[in-house]
């Protein structure tokens, strides 16, 4: 990984996800966006940015590119994350949400063979506080320090941003993988970053009902996980028969534990393994003081 204010960054297509408040904040945070890619605009300038028609002629004028922010409609992610695979750029950030599941199947093979970071679809990104901002989350809920965020919600990462910091907890890395169907990278992966980083003293998760991720995390991190974590798990009050929309429940159900997917579910898993888990956000901070501690 390249999270560093000298890494290059570039945006494929400016939709409705992204906004010139988003690129502007982008680079107030010392973010390196050199370019924007949007066929059929070349030599323009979109937010202030010089913008190309293909992510090989960023490539041919400003050299390697360590990171794209991907925005174009969710039909047209698949190709726009094989042009940036085939440029030779290694970290891709999804923040269009409904890709379909099959283009994100292909996508992951690609990635896979290619060693390429994949986060989304359906992400607002990560943030490094003091140091780099890649995507939408609003930095003014981060401030620098040692405790990691990894959710698959949206909102809910800033809101715990903000409890960290209200607290006087500074944040070393938040990410969001996203909430749609199929996603780029998991928890497992996430973890394993997070443990292996000098700067993460404890880790944040943030779960939400749908599918098996916490569940298989909860799992991880008692084989392999070395460093304190937190959970909170949202939705814990919803129907059980409802599904939330964004979290992914496709294929989910037949042959599955009655439980399979819920919060119930994730509650149980993270209880089993003693991770604890705050009932609603505001207690993460002194859940985190006492792992720390």
């Amino acid at each position: 990984m390249n999270l560093t204010p000298d890494s290059k960054v570039i945006i494929q297509g400016f939709s409705e996800f992204i906004s010139a408040t988003h690129v502007a904040q982008m680079i107030a945070y010392g973010t390196n966006l050199v370019a924007g890619v949007n066929p059929g605009c070349g030599g323009q300038k979109i937010y202030g940015l010089p913008v190309f028609d293909l992510v090989e002629e960023v490539v041919d004028r400003y050299g390697l590119i360590d990171t794209t922010i991907i925005c174009v409609h969710p039909y047209e992610v698949l190709d726009a994350a094989l042009e940036a695979i085939a440029s030779g750029i290694r970290q891709i950030m999804i923040i269009s949400p409904g890709v379909p599941p099959l283009d994100m199947v292909n996508l992951l093979r690609k990635a896979e063979a290619t060693e390429t970071l994949v986060v989304g679809p359906n992400s607002p990104g990560i943030i490094v506080p003091g140091r780099i901002l890649l995507g939408t989350q609003p930095s003014e809920f981060y401030t620098p320090g040692h405790v990691g965020i990894l959710s698959r919600s949206t909102t809910l990462t800033y809101e715990v941003a903000r409890e960290l910091t209200t607290a006087g907890l500074g944040q070393s890395i938040s990410v969001s993988i996203g909430s749609d169907a199929i996603v780029g990278s998991s928890f497992i992966q996430w973890l394993q970053i997070f443990d292996e980083d000098d700067s993460t003293e404890a880790i944040v998760l943030v779960g939400q009902p749908g599918g098996g991720r916490e569940e298989a995390a909860a799992r991880y991190i008692a084989e392999a996980i070395d460093k304190p974590v937190v959970a909170y798990i949202a939705g814990t009050q919803a129907p059980p028969a409802k599904h939330w929309r964004q979290t992914g429940t496709l294929a989910a159900v037949i042959g599955r534990h009655p439980d399979f997917g819920t919060a119930k579910s994730k509650l149980a898993a993270f209880s089993e393994v003693k991770v604890p888990v705050a009932e609603r956000p505001s207690m993460i901070p002194e859940l985190v003081k006492k792992v720390i501690k």
